[in-house]
C-alpha cells in the first residue's frame, strides 16, 4: 500500500469510528500529541484529550454518520495532507443535511505503529458567496451517500 493509501485508509478508519461511535477506535486514529478541531471550533489537544471529548459525545448524542469524498492527499515533508469533503447523514435519515457539508483536513505522519493523525480538522463548507458550488457539493455528496452510504466498521 502506498503512503497516500494509507493516509486515506487511516482518515476511512478515522470517520468509520465515528460513524460506529466508537471513541476509543477513533482516538486511536490519532498519534498521543495529536489535535482534534470540531465543526463547532472545540479543540481537543492529546490523544487522551480527544477520547475524553468524544465519550460524552457519543455517550449523550444523537450523532450524524459521515459520508466523504478525499480530494486529494499530498506530501508536506515528512508529514501528509488529505483533503477530503463529507457530508452528513443525520439519524434515521437517508440523505445528507446540506448545512453539515465540511471540509476537512487531515495531517498525518508515518509512526513505528503506522500511520497517525497530528491534525483533524473539520470545517464548514456553507460556501456562502457560491450557490452553485454549494449545490453542486450537495448532489456530489448525495449521489456518494445514495452511492455507498456512510462510512461503516
Amino acid at each position: 500500500m502506498s503512503d497516500d493509501e494509507a493516509v486515506s485508509e487511516l482518515h476511512r478508519r478515522l470517520l468509520t469510528a465515528w460513524n460506529s461511535r466508537d471513541d476509543a477506535a477513533m482516538a486511536e486514529c490519532f498519534s498521543d500529541d495529536g489535535l482534534l478541531i470540531g465543526f463547532d471550533g472545540s479543540v481537543a489537544d492529546g490523544r487522551e484529550a480527544i477520547l475524553d471529548h468524544l465519550t460524552p459525545i457519543f455517550a449523550d448524542h444523537p450523532t450524524a454518520a459521515y459520508v466523504a469524498i478525499v480530494r486529494s492527499v499530498r506530501r508536506a515533508g515528512d508529514a501528509s495532507v488529505l483533503l477530503a469533503d463529507a457530508g452528513m447523514v443525520p439519524p434515521g435519515a437517508d440523505e445528507i443535511n446540506p448545512e453539515a457539508n465540511a471540509r476537512q483536513t487531515v495531517v498525518a505522519a508515518s509512526t513505528p505503529g503506522g500511520w497517525r493523525v497530528t491534525l483533524f480538522q473539520t470545517t464548514p463548507a456553507a460556501l456562502h458567496w457560491d450557490d452553485a458550488g454549494r449545490q453542486a457539493l450537495t448532489a456530489e455528496l448525495d449521489a456518494a451517500c445514495a452511492e455507498r452510504g456512510p462510512l461503516r466498521g
